[in-house]
């Protein structure tokens, strides 16, 4: 049986709230999440929403100082890729 590691509540609560993709706020398509992680040095880093065939990994799109960064540059990949 594996044991869960003790971690105060509310280290608990940004860990299990990082894990979770959140929805994209402008109803691009239903069901599409933003792939945006947050690091353990406290920075956010975006990944692509498909994986990659041969290795089984997303694609690193950038790494940012906050999420906002990060979701504004999300924004512009999508565009980039629609015109």
């Amino acid at each position: 049986m594996q044991r869960i590691k003790a971690l105060p509540a509310c280290r608990l609560l940004d860990r299990i709230l990082d894990q979770v993709h959140t929805k994209r706020r402008n109803g691009d398509k239903k069901g599409s999440e933003t792939m945006i992680r947050k690091l353990a040095s406290g920075k956010y880093r975006l990944f692509s929403r498909k994986k990659d065939a041969r290795t089984g990994k997303r694609r690193n799109l950038g790494t940012f100082a906050t999420r906002a960064a990060a979701e504004r540059h999300e924004r512009a990949v999508q565009f980039f890729k629609r015109h």
